[in-house]
């Protein structure tokens, strides 16, 4: 196991190499020069070549392109993500404030889809008839609908008709615990409908694949309660696919998290990458897809981890 391990950090870390190396190529790729937009922004005036030049110096950008990518990797092994364009204030602790905000919504969001999808997927494939027609027409809507059109349809029902949930804003769970969680089921339950669907119906297919094995058959036949037989054989076996489809789905969920919360008014790291897009930030740009980009393959590390753990044939791969 623990070979299995190593081998699967040492290929996340090579792939974070070649993802870090391509961001910094996207970045010197976009058309425009950083320096003529820090002092002239969007309004085209002419700068002088002397101002021009002292920034250029102190962004780097007279340096190498080696050297620039050499700086790069340097910062970014040491937490330092550079400075924004627009205030001079350190990415880092830009990201730092909003992250946890992210995670939050998507954390919240998986926890639901297992909550819910496994046991919807386990009920449609062990009873069958209408309970699975009407679990698969829920299932269905949950993939088709997109994300947008939820949350704006839980706010509206909710929020302004039942008055259950504020329409959005943020509150810190320290300062008022029960309102910073009425807070964050909605856009969580947004960011969850459609991975829980795609969670039911991977459970599912897994479930009525796995309950036609022989040693499901052999437990039956030895005497084990139905309960005790799906509980621990049929639902034990199922789990990788669902664990793998989950890792996969997170990485939609964070991209997904920027409509949510922009309908929900949450200040988190994409509500942050939209407005750096706007303004032209590139620096904040480029620190939050590194984030954002390191964060998925740490979640497929974890995932092939997990899957190793559940199916101890997946080590010897």
């Amino acid at each position: 196991m623990l070979r299995f391990v190593l081998k699967r950090c040492l290929l996340g870390l090579f792939l974070a190499f070649i993802v870090l190396t391509l961001i910094f190529l996207s970045l010197h790729m976009v058309p425009g020069d950083p320096a003529e937009i820090i002092l002239t922004g969007e309004g085209g005036g002419a700068a002088s070549p002397e101002a021009l030049a002292k920034v250029r110096t102190e962004l780097g950008l007279d340096q190498s392109l080696w050297t620039q990518y050499v700086n790069y990797l340097s910062g970014i092994v040491s937490g330092d993500l550079g400075s924004s364009f627009r205030d001079n204030s350190a990415v880092t602790a830009a990201v730092a404030e909003r992250l946890p905000r992210t995670l939050e919504l998507v954390a919240v969001a998986v926890l639901l889809a297992l909550v819910i999808g496994i046991p919807l997927g386990s009920l449609a494939a062990r009873r069958g008839g209408v309970i699975d027609a009407a679990i698969n027409l829920v299932t269905s809507t949950g993939i088709s609908v997109p994300v947008y059109v939820i949350g704006t349809v839980l706010v509206l029902v909710f929020s302004l008709k039942l008055g259950w949930f504020p329409a959005g804003g943020y509150r810190a769970a320290e300062a008022d615990f029960a309102g910073h969680l009425q807070r964050v089921l909605l856009p969580a339950l947004a960011l969850s409908f459609g991975i829980i669907s795609v969670v039911s119906r991977m459970t599912r297919s897994a479930v009525l694949e796995v309950i036609g094995q022989d040693y499901v058959r052999t437990a039956k036949a030895i005497g084990l309660s139905r309960p005790t037989v799906f509980r621990k054989h049929v639902l034990r076996g199922s789990l990788n696919p669902v664990v793998t489809v989950v890792g996969l789905q997170v990485g939609t969920l964070l991209g997904s998290t920027v409509l949510v919360e922009r309908i929900f008014n949450w200040p988190g790291l994409s509500g942050l990458l939209v407005e750096a897009v706007l303004q032209r930030d590139y620096p904040v740009v480029q620190g939050i897809v590194i984030v954002i980009s390191v964060i998925f393959i740490l979640i497929n590390i974890i995932v092939d981890i997990s899957y190793g753990m559940l199916d101890p044939r997946v080590r010897t791969s």
